[in-house]
């Protein structure tokens, strides 16, 4: 079984910089870090290559930094990363993303592709089924389990307070949730023994459409018109006497801040 797993780097640190022309995020190497919930997805593929005598292709978007991510789940047991990395892909949104993976996927080849939950940096949970959708192959999300089968696998995903199991045919796309499993640390051994870069990297002339308007800030349906970091109010006040005087000022606060009359 070919499978890819899909990641993304994100920024571990909420003191981003956003550009003030096209409101994005400015991404760079700092404090940068693979997207936790893309750790289950990684595990997930490993272990149904490894019960399949599959092999794992970590897939990511991104700039030339986000390799670390590519790396880090090479050294957790992927057999190679392939980096979507060019000036052209900047700037896009879920659907403009979802279409640049699709056409990595539809050239790399696989039977199934694997995505985490949602990314910490969007929490948008929308890539995977737009992925699935730009390729025309059924897909799940919240999924709580998989179990391979003849022709295709059987899952398990949470919707609304209840599971449903659900078989679907290959190939599929699969959104794992949280707590699926517990990803395996990355491999110190594996890292000394590799002698050639793992990574593969594709620019769009490497896809099979090459129509630039459909990547990156042009083919992005959805523009952010204003987005700004909100301000820390770390003011404080210490209250400090009788019972009867804390709770009268407590409440005259409470007033103040409308959340009481």
């Amino acid at each position: 079984m070919n499978i890819i797993v899909c990641i993304k780097q994100v920024p571990g640190t909420t003191a981003v910089e956003i550009d003030p022309e096209t409101g994005v995020l400015k991404r760079t190497a700092a404090d940068a870090k693979l997207n936790p919930y893309d750790l289950f997805a990684i595990e997930e593929a490993l272990t149904l290559a490894e019960k399949t005598g599959g092999g794992v292709t970590a897939l990511s978007m991104g700039p030339a930094h986000a390799r670390a991510a590519l790396l880090e789940a090479v050294y957790m047991g992927a057999d190679r990363g392939v980096l979507l990395n060019d000036r052209r892909f900047a700037g896009a949104d879920c659907l403009a993303t979802a279409y640049a993976l699709s056409q990595a996927a539809a050239r790399i080849g696989f039977d199934l592709i694997v995505c985490g939950k949602q990314t910490t940096d969007g929490d948008t949970a929308q890539v995977g089924a737009e992925t699935a959708e730009f390729l025309g192959v059924p897909h799940a999300a919240n999924v709580l389990t998989i179990e391979v089968r003849q022709n295709g696998v059987t899952v398990a995903a949470g919707q609304e307070n209840r599971i449903v199991t659900q078989r679907m045919p290959l190939p599929c796309l699969l959104c794992v949730d949280g707590g699926i499993n517990t990803p395996r640390l990355p491999s110190y051994k594996r890292k000394r023994s590799l002698t050639a870069d793992p990574i593969q990297i594709m620019t769009i002339d490497d896809l099979f459409d090459k129509d630039e308007s459909k990547y990156g800030l042009a083919g992005s349906p959805t523009q952010v018109e204003h987005i700004f970091t909100p301000e820390a109010n770390a003011a404080r006040e210490l209250i400090a006497g009788g019972s009867e005087y804390v709770s009268g000022r407590l409440a005259a606060i409470l007033a103040e801040m409308k959340y009481i009359n």
